[in-house]
């Protein structure tokens, strides 16, 4: 058993480390290693549908899941890209603040 014991309220860097002992090649959960972009996809597009489920709804608790749920998927790609040599979580971050900034010249 892992000696981790953060306690709530979690950080983003807490979420982090979570995702990165799940995929860790020794320790780490076996059916978490093993998936790859290919293999998790679809579980993007479902997270996504249940999170514009939960906003039509106007279901606070379920958006605040849902969300969570979006980002796990989000986080578990960018850590199966840097497991594998693609990118780095930074080339993510800098691709969408460039294109934020360049979409909103009015505002930088």
């Amino acid at each position: 058993m892992l000696d981790w014991n953060p306690q709530p309220p979690y950080t983003a860097e807490q979420l982090l480390q979570v995702i990165r002992i799940l995929r860790d090649p020794e320790n780490g959960c076996p059916w978490d290693r093993e998936q790859t972009h290919r293999s998790i996809e679809k579980n993007v597009i479902e997270e996504a549908y249940e999170l514009a489920n939960a906003l039509q709804n106007e279901d606070t608790p379920n958006i605040v899941e849902e969300l969570g749920d979006l980002l796990m998927q989000v986080l578990f790609h960018l850590e199966i890209a840097a497991d594998n040599g693609e990118f780095a979580s930074e080339d993510v971050y800098t691709a969408l603040c460039r294109k934020l900034i360049d979409r909103h010249p009015h505002v930088f």
